[in-house]
């Protein structure tokens, strides 16, 4: 009889994160377990694919380690830097990047994710931030949660295009 492994929030804490942010990191770990198992089997051709127009894995996964970067940067109270800027305008743009590629860039952003939201003080979570050129307000806290739900909204638009570049299969 197979063993299940039960999702990353039903292990338990995570060393080192507080336990506000704990919710947070146990989503952003279950993207990256659910990355792993996905991505290694696609070709280059299905990362790229734009089944019905729409936006194609690769994107998804460029976006997703660019958007927790910029997302937590706002939470530690920075502005973007020109690095960030060049990233951020090079993310819909398909340029040889093949899948293990792409899955390495998500799991660093993911571990660093994870290094930044440890080292976050618990007692300024409700500290204003400001967000974009229009320096939209949020929180510490609602910009952590903010990137753990954002990653897994466009893990789960990476699970469905999967299933349709591999005809459902």
């Amino acid at each position: 009889m197979a063993t299940t492994i039960p999702e990353v929030w039903l292990r338990g804490p995570i060393e080192g994160v507080p336990r506000l942010l704990m919710p947070a990191v146990h989503a952003l770990l279950q993207v990256r377990e659910e990355l792993e198992a996905a991505i290694p089997p696609l070709t280059r051709a299905q990362l790229w694919a734009r089944p019905g127009g729409a936006a194609p894995i690769g994107f998804h996964l460029k976006h997703l380690a660019g958007s927790l970067d910029r997302l937590i940067t706002y939470a530690e109270g920075r502005q973007l830097d020109d690095r960030q800027r060049a990233a951020l305008a090079a993310e819909a743009a398909e340029s040889g990047e093949q899948p293990l590629e792409l899955l390495a860039l998500v799991r660093r952003a993911i571990d660093d994710a994870v290094r930044r939201i440890r080292a976050m003080p618990v007692d300024r979570l409700d500290a204003p931030r400001e967000v974009g050129r229009d320096r939209l307000p949020s929180t510490v806290l609602g910009l952590v949660f903010h990137a753990a739900e954002h990653a897994q909204r466009h893990a789960g638009q990476i699970a469905t295009t999967i299933r349709v570049v591999r005809g459902g299969g």
